[in-house]
């Protein structure tokens, strides 16, 4: 059980460092506007997760118990959305982009709501949630919708940390990213190892 969180923790903290639209823009925020505004980006970001956790987690409860068989299908799906994922990052540019060129300037309490929308209106992260959380239920006497929670607060909790110190450092982040054009690389491929890596525990 023990050794399944953690590889969560450890898969979600480098999809977390990995660049991508919601690291980027709290990035940019807490440069153009300053640290507190990246931290309530960070904070909307994070509440709308909890959306896509209890949508995952009571629908897909009641599939397993309902249909073990359509529940195998979706670790299948989740495996290859995965390795889907694993494609699109490998065909995709290495290089770290980040313009703060006509970031508007927003309150707090807007940067919350712009983070919160970001990610509930998202299709693909509740589909991310649906491939990659069923792979890290690690209990047969705990309810799956107790798992899915727990899984779900781990992915938050990780996130947060990493998203918070990405608004907090941004200053050095952008200057290190600027002066180490390979951050890049190790990143992408790293992402890659993750999702070909899961994908393949279901697989095999």
């Amino acid at each position: 059980m023990l050794e399944t969180l953690i590889s969560f923790v450890l898969a979600t903290a480098t999809l977390a460092f990995s660049p991508g639209p919601d690291n980027i823009f709290v990035l940019t925020q807490s440069i153009v506007n300053g640290k507190k505004y990246g931290l309530a980006t960070v904070a909307g970001l994070m509440t709308g997760c909890i959306i896509h956790t209890t949508l995952v987690a009571f629908g897909v409860s009641e599939i397993i118990k309902q249909n073990p068989n359509l529940f195998f299908i979706i670790k299948l799906f989740g495996a290859g959305y995965l390795l889907y994922l694993a494609y699109q990052v490998y065909k995709s540019d290495a290089k770290i982009a980040f313009s703060t060129e006509n970031v508007q300037k927003k309150s707090t309490l807007q940067l919350f709501k712009t983070g919160f929308w970001m990610n509930v209106l998202n299709p693909k992260v509740t589909i991310f949630f649906l491939a990659f959380f069923p792979q890290f239920l690690f209990s047969d006497s705990l309810s799956n919708v107790l798992q899915f929670y727990v899984l779900g607060g781990l992915f938050i909790l990780t996130s947060f940390l990493i998203f918070s110190s990405i608004a907090v450092l941004a200053g050095k982040i952008s200057d290190y990213i600027k002066q180490h054009s390979k951050v890049g690389v190790y990143l992408k491929w790293a992402q890659i190892v993750v999702f070909v890596g899961i994908a393949l525990l279901i697989l095999l």
